[in-house]
């Protein structure tokens, strides 16, 4: 009767009632395109970002998607990336009194067109187990790339894993030691004398940050905090286990994490970009690297 008194058949009265119950044009390409963020949330299993999602669609995937559209339909459909937390746990150790302090050389002067020439070095405490046993992360990063050099864990504050972090060093060939410069903290292992003493024999230059100050070496401070973030820490419960967890990021960072700052490169890539600059002149004084045969 409705559709007679209306002149609508009754047909396409039956029809508008479909049409209303199915997903529009736009719906099933939000849920198409959200597939893919997924897909690339998930990725090596390390949660992600909009920017490191979008940036992980086009270097890993070869998809360009807009970043005003992935958070669009990351809030849509609810996925959101875990916010680091302040660690209650940090503990710096105290400074040991001693004459070997040095000053801030770096001076924040952080980037440089010479993958190699300013590194950053600090140590982190990483809990895991149920009776939160420590882990101690040793790294060294280069400023310029944001690549981590060298790492090395220990179980103990021992300063001698230190000193094997800084000897990873010479297993790069495009580090000239006479142009290098190592900014660090004023803590123990850096004023100890056998941290000078191998970066002496190395013939590196040493910077320190001033006392109290985060924010001399901030890029350093940064990474710890995104990688406490993204590692998998819950199944760990031996330190072997931890170890592994740390080489399988370390390798995810360098290798297939891009980074907005670094033109949505990874560290190694933007390191051979750099290399292949004609304005990136590295001297290779020391081919076969430095003799280390007497480094106490």
């Amino acid at each position: 009767m409705m559709c007679k008194e209306l002149h609508v058949s009754r047909s396409g009265f039956y029809n508008y009632l479909d049409y209303q119950k199915r997903p529009t044009i736009k719906e099933v390409n939000d849920e198409e395109d959200f597939k893919l963020i997924k897909q690339a949330y998930d990725y090596r299993n390390r949660h992600k970002g909009a920017r490191q999602i979008k940036m992980t669609l086009l270097n890993t995937f070869g998809i360009v998607m807009n970043l005003k559209k992935i958070r669009r339909l990351m809030k849509k459909y609810g996925l959101y990336c875990p916010i680091r937390q302040a660690n209650p746990y940090r503990r710096m150790m105290k400074a040991m009194k001693t004459n070997n302090y040095a000053s801030n050389k770096l001076n924040r002067n952080f980037k440089t067109n010479k993958p190699g020439e300013h590194l950053l070095t600090d140590i982190t405490y990483i809990f895991y187990g149920k009776n939160r046993n420590l882990c101690y992360c040793s790294t060294i990063k280069d400023a310029s790339t944001n690549e981590i050099l060298a790492k090395e864990y220990s179980e103990s504050l021992d300063v001698q894993f230190v000193l094997d972090t800084v000897l990873q060093l010479t297993n790069y060939s495009f580090i000239d030691f006479n142009c290098c410069l190592i900014h660090s903290d004023q803590g123990v292992h850096y004023t100890s004398i056998a941290f000078t003493s191998l970066l002496s024999k190395l013939n590196i230059a040493r910077s320190m940050s001033r006392r109290g100050n985060c924010w001399d070496n901030a890029p350093q401070e940064s990474f710890f905090g995104h990688m406490k973030d993204e590692l998998h820490l819950k199944e760990c419960e031996s330190f072997e286990a931890v170890c592994n967890e740390l080489d399988d990021y370390f390798d995810y960072y360098n290798n297939e994490r891009c980074q907005w700052g670094l033109n949505k490169m990874t560290p190694i890539q933007f390191r051979e970009y750099l290399l292949k600059q004609p304005g990136t002149s590295l001297i290779h004084c020391k081919a076969k690297g430095p003799d280390i045969t007497k480094v106490p």
